[in-house]
């Protein structure tokens, strides 16, 4: 396995991925190639943009979408999607790409890494078990429009 950046060349390999992991149990979303590609190619063309693609057998079966975001005590990684082919979760693929973002963060002085996830989906207990830390302070708010 290899770890390698983000280019435009990836974003449709990435959203077959994207779709594998996303459209099943637990969350059955119902993601079409041209929309995930276009969601995913809209984190690419912003401002501060990290990204990650873990490579197999030259198929990519992770990916870490994310942002750099300048903070007032040192700049963070946020990231903003994290996924693994539904085929190969649970044999460390994840695990890589968080290890690599920790690393990217030291190489450019990035304070630390911030994310968001659902605390009732398999990924929260994945991050928990890689010494990510729970806020309670902070709550996501959305309103319906």
């Amino acid at each position: 396995m290899r770890i390698r950046e983000i280019t435009a060349n990836d974003i449709d390999q990435c959203a077959q991925v994207f779709m594998a992991a996303y459209n099943r149990l637990p969350w059955n979303y119902g993601w079409k190639q041209e929309k995930a590609a276009k969601y995913l190619r809209e984190y690419l063309g912003a401002p501060g943009f990290a990204g990650f693609l873990a490579i197999d057998n030259d198929q990519v079966v992770a990916a870490m979408f994310g942002h750099i975001k300048t903070w007032w005590t040192n700049d963070q990684l946020v990231i903003d999607e994290l996924f693994v082919d539904a085929a190969s979760q649970g044999k460390g693929y994840g695990k890589h790409l968080m290890e690599h973002c920790e690393q990217y963060c030291r190489e450019k002085s990035l304070e630390m890494i911030v994310l968001m996830t659902n605390k009732f989906m398999p990924a929260y207990n994945f991050y928990l078990s890689n010494d990510y830390v729970k806020v309670d302070q902070y709550v996501f708010m959305f309103k319906q429009v």
